[in-house]
């Protein structure tokens, strides 16, 4: 939510969830307490930190202790699904999901546009983690990339309680189905390029209700940062695309994506 300061010019401070980024990636290895303190500054009131291999979960829970205002998820990510090893792995998740500040399991899912892991390996890891992710009645976050047929009809096989599709560049016809069903969608600073119509686009049908805003630093920074490495301190720049292409305040924008983050993810409120 938007608290409002006590000054002359009643200036409002951010109090905004980056529900998406990476503080593990070694883009941050050298200065990570500065991005930190840098987004408390922006009134980056919590950051949700997101693993991609079993050693950035292990290296997320670990930073997730040392800051309160910090959460993690954990998983593996279709890139790297080829290392996935079921009987040793899930049972590494579930110890770590015992932790109070994992929150979720993710990144995971289908990217058919690299194919660093082949697709039917892509396929079977996936629905083992969202498995995983009802047996533990946690949240997924889930990666697609040129895959939603499939990733599609996994979902409806699977039926995990709670997903949202990250970094959503999907046309509004791809995923109306799946909004209706309950599934957020994550937006981030890609939506702001100026060739991001068909993002825009669903930005403009997908209910507010349902919206999570995100950075996934340290890539994807939006304008005006594009070139730079990205910072949960930038998402207010999706918070503000948002606003705009809804017609609402920014202050609306702020409030309801605040409440559909602590509610996604269990968060404290």
């Amino acid at each position: 939510m938007l608290v409002q300061q006590p000054t002359e010019n009643s200036v409002y401070c951010w109090v905004m969830i980056d529900t998406h980024c990476h503080l593990t990636d070694r883009k941050f290895a050298h200065d990570l307490s500065a991005v930190i303190a840098r987004a408390q500054a922006a009134g980056i009131e919590g950051m949700v930190t997101i693993a991609d291999t079993m050693e950035e979960s292990r290296e997320a829970v670990a930073l997730a202790k040392i800051y309160e205002h910090i959460f993690c998820t954990i998983g593996v990510h279709p890139h790297g699904a080829r290392a996935w090893v079921r009987a040793r792995d899930e049972k590494i998740l579930q110890q770590y999901f015992s932790h109070e500040k994992v929150v979720g399991i993710g990144e995971i899912g289908l990217d058919y546009h690299y194919n660093h892991s082949p697709q039917d390996v892509q396929r079977d890891v996936f629905r083992d983690q969202l498995q995983l992710a009802r047996e533990l009645s946690a949240p997924a976050v889930i990666h697609c990339r040129e895959a939603i047929a499939d990733l599609k009809r996994i979902l409806k096989d699977t039926a995990p309680e709670k997903f949202v599709i990250h970094c959503c560049t999907e046309r509004w016809e791809d995923v109306e189905e799946l909004v209706a069903e309950g599934c957020f969608l994550g937006f981030t600073g890609i939506a702001t390029y100026p060739h991001a119509e068909v993002i825009r686009t669903t930005i403009g049908h997908c209910p507010l209700t349902q919206m999570l805003i995100e950075t996934d630093a340290p890539y994807l920074a939006p304008t005006p940062h594009r070139g730079k490495r990205n910072e949960p301190a930038f998402v207010a720049e999706v918070a503000k695309l948002i606003a705009k292409l809804k017609g609402v305040s920014l202050e609306e924008v702020d409030q309801r994506t605040t409440h559909n983050a602590v509610a996604f993810y269990g968060l404290p409120s």
